[in-house]
């Protein structure tokens, strides 16, 4: 099998360390190596270093890339995405400006409702090819895996086609997808007076999904008019009796016991927490929760944003997600959203840079396949245009991407798709 060398890289940021959820300080613990070598054979990382150790791994069939004046990460991980899904709301855009809450929208039948009826009505094949379009962005801006959850279905046919489509397109897309279950993301119109009846609609998909290998995950939208404390805890509970790994949507609006949720039942990750009490931080770190923040969302709403800086000195671990979706973050940028880390939520080049790899990878299980640039994880690795890791959250909304290499295989090259389709 031939060699796949990388050779003087300006900036080699490795992530080596520890396959766990990095927190606190040990966020800003990242080491990056000057005139940095990887060698790559196959799917696998084999060998880095600095200098011209890649010589010993040199022959005839060798490929060679000269990485003279760029910086390689890990592949981003995107860990909180709604990629599955029918339609788009701009024209909700009017009513946000007008001073419109997301919940004001929400009850007038839009936002998430909106959505879920133009996913029934979108075919498999729709679904599959708008995705697919989104994949092809989010590889372009540098990430290689994502996370894709359901919940614009409200019933078993529609959630289960989303889950399909987002398993279909692992199977045939070079970015690798983790499947989320979120069949509790709002109570559709038949059953909004009927809340118990749309619980055990929710409980009795659990079984076949899992069954069908379908999802790995389930996630809850917990927030006041949505699901509450105890619907919360319910289906997770059930969701976990049943072997899925638990996320949970936390305090985006309110801060209603989301996080008594997840340190209870043992969830993987709070997402959002941007209303978030100051003592829940603690619990947050002492569980090992990854804490994933998406200010796309905070910046697309003009919300508030979650406090990134005091959860790192209080010791949490945190993620950074784009949270895709087409009401209130309709964007697959993850480098916008490192971006809006730095100048909004005030973390540092490094602490980003952590949060979209490594912690990523932790946010979905995957930390010991991903998400640094070690011998024995995945060749998915990023090279971008720019002199040093400060630069890429400096210089902002333009992509500085040039090569995506993914599972050893170069699928982006100068911001241009060269993959084939599977």
């Amino acid at each position: 099998m031939s060699n796949l060398i990388f050779k003087n890289i300006a900036q080699l940021v490795t992530m080596r360390g520890p396959n766990r959820l990095r927190k606190g300080q040990e966020m800003r613990d990242v080491e990056i190596l000057e005139n940095g070598y990887v060698v790559v054979q196959g799917d696998t990382i084999i060998d880095i270093g600095t200098g011209d150790g890649y010589r010993n791994y040199m022959d005839n069939n060798t490929e060679v890339v000269d990485a003279s004046g760029l910086v390689m990460t890990p592949g981003l991980v995107d860990s909180h995405t709604h990629l599955v899904h029918g339609g788009s709301r701009e024209h909700e855009l009017t009513m946000k400006l007008e001073g419109y809450s997301y919940l004001d929208i929400l009850r007038a039948g839009g936002g998430i409702l909106n959505t879920v009826k133009k996913t029934r009505k979108t075919s498999f094949e729709d679904l599959y090819e708008k995705a697919k379009k989104s994949l092809d962005i989010m590889v372009c801006f540098g990430t290689t895996t994502v996370e894709a959850k359901s919940g614009y279905g409200l019933d078993f046919d529609t959630e289960i086609k989303q889950l399909e489509v987002a398993k279909r397109l692992n199977d045939s897309h070079p970015v690798d997808i983790v499947s989320t279950f979120m069949g509790a993301h709002a109570y559709p119109e038949e059953y909004k007076h009927n809340h118990d009846a749309f619980l055990e609609i929710v409980i009795k998909m659990l079984p076949y999904i899992k069954e069908h290998n379908l999802a790995e995950f389930c996630d809850v939208f917990c927030e006041r008019e949505v699901f509450s404390y105890d619907e919360s805890r319910y289906i997770l509970e059930k969701a976990k009796a049943y072997g899925f790994k638990l996320k949970i949507h936390a305090d985006e609006m309110d801060s209603i016991g989301a996080v008594d949720i997840a340190c209870t039942l043992g969830c993987v990750s709070a997402d959002h927490l941007v209303e978030t009490k100051d003592e829940d931080f603690t619990k947050l770190a002492k569980h090992d929760i990854v804490a994933n923040l998406l200010p796309a969302t905070s910046f697309n709403l003009n919300k508030n944003y979650a406090k990134a800086r005091q959860m790192i000195e209080m010791g949490c671990g945190l993620a950074l997600s784009t949270d895709y979706n087409p009401g209130s973050s309709p964007t697959e940028n993850i480098q916008l959203v490192m971006q809006l880390a730095g100048l909004k939520l005030k973390m540092t080049p490094k602490e980003i840079l952590t949060a979209v790899t490594i912690n990523g990878a932790c946010a979905v299980k995957r930390e010991k396949e991903i998400g640094s640039i070690e011998v024995g994880k995945k060749a998915d690795l990023v090279l971008f245009a720019v002199p040093n890791i400060d630069y890429l959250v400096y210089h902002f909304g333009i992509n500085h991407v040039k090569d995506v290499y993914k599972n050893g295989k170069l699928v982006v090259h100068n911001q241009v798709i060269c993959y084939e389709e599977e």
